[in-house]
């Protein structure tokens, strides 16, 4: 039987009517918030052309189209009766490739860890790290001119604080060892993703969601209404707003490497290139086509203040929309695809470890499965 029909079947029909009235009352709601956007936006353009924070592409120029890569990034816990299972992979796919480019792209393109671990509350933690660095580590390794990192460029800082100061404590698990003796190639790759300093390299973060709102800020819109949703309505194609300083924290950025210390010695000096990249974080939003929502662009200094690289930029996210059936670039759509499959095939994972272990074990085969038996799953990106 189809998924769809039996949606409601471990449901009670009172609940189920329950939640359909209040949708139904959510539905009248967007209709008026809808409704005001539309008598308004002329307004909101108006004040938006007159902010002087609107560009136009044609405005940098139309260089020769670049190379593209997207990456991405999942985890998945399986929570057995006696241990997890766990799996990371990172993934970079390769754009649409312009007609003259012939160069090739070695291997690898993707980084995997899947382990059996001892049930511990930490492990999530540890284990997004991780993936977020084999994130940074190939894409800082693809030989691509515009690399594509699906999420904002803050995001590793963050986890990468988590892992640093948890994964100490928690020895045991081999997913915290294996962060720990990397974790300083891993500050190393996102360093060079905030600086962007080579002039034939740009990495730009494409998150998809985001609270940051620095021009409805600016221009004084309402505190509900969201950068990207409102921009979206605004700008027309090719239009892009004018690159201005990512909204700082509430607090300042923190990077602790102390745990570091001694597996690295340069580590400290890695961890103040970070936190002065973060400082020097541009962002703009860009909306290539009609049939594209506004994408909001995070990229480093050095890159929004030289006009040819911007153009660039722009050219190369233009070519990777090349159609409405993606509301993103090609690459990180494939990349999104591919990833969001970890967290579907972490039971099957499973179902070939019990194979295995049944095959070769001498005592009860009941143990096995009693042991093996999934509880639970957890995945994240």
């Amino acid at each position: 039987m189809p998924e769809e029909k039996t949606l409601f079947d471990n449901l009670p029909a009172d609940l189920v009517e329950e939640v359909i009235k209040h949708t139904t009352a959510v539905g009248d709601k967007l209709i008026d918030s809808f409704q005001k956007m539309r008598e308004e936006r002329e307004s909101y353009r108006a004040l938006l052309e007159k902010s002087g924070l609107l560009l136009h592409e044609s405005e940098l120029g139309y260089p020769p189209l670049p190379t593209t890569c997207g990456a991405d990034g999942s985890y998945a816990i399986e929570r057995l009766l006696t241990v997890d299972l766990v799996a990371a992979a990172s993934v970079v796919v390769e754009g649409l490739v312009p007609p003259s480019e012939k160069r090739f792209w070695g291997q690898p393109r993707h980084l995997v860890f899947v382990e059996s671990e001892p049930h511990h509350p930490d492990t999530a933690t540890v284990l997004r790290a991780m993936m977020m660095g084999g994130e940074v580590l190939l894409a800082a390794k693809a030989p691509h001119d515009l690399v594509m990192f699906d999420g904002t460029l803050t995001l590793p800082l963050i986890y990468f604080n988590q892992a640093v100061n948890k994964a100490p404590e928690v020895a045991e698990l081999k997913c915290a060892q294996e962060f720990l003796n990397r974790a300083a190639e891993y500050l190393e790759a996102y360093a060079e993703m905030l600086q962007s300093r080579r002039s034939d390299k740009i990495f730009i973060g494409t998150p998809k969601y985001t609270t940051r709102a620095e021009i409805g800020r600016q221009l004084g819109w309402a505190p509900g209404m969201d950068d990207r949703g409102m921009l979206t309505h605004l700008l027309k194609a090719g239009e892009l707003t004018r690159p201005m300083p990512l909204e700082p924290p509430q607090y300042e950025w923190h990077l602790n490497v102390r745990p570091l210390r001694q597996m690295a010695p340069g580590v400290e000096r890695t961890a103040e290139t970070i936190l002065r990249g973060l400082q020097q974080l541009q962002v703009f939003y860009y909306k290539p086509h009609e049939h594209v929502p506004a994408l909001r662009i995070e990229t480093a200094a050095s890159v929004a203040a030289n006009k040819h690289r911007l153009a660039v930029l722009l050219q190369g996210i233009k070519h990777q929309c090349a159609t409405a059936a993606m509301l993103e670039p090609y690459p990180l759509y494939l990349a999104d695809r591919m990833v969001k499959a970890l967290a579907r095939s972490i039971p099957t994972f499973r179902q070939v470890a019990t194979q295995r272990v049944a095959e070769h074990y001498t005592g009860d085969i009941e143990e096995v499965f009693f042991a093996l038996h999934g509880y639970r799953s957890e995945s994240g990106r």
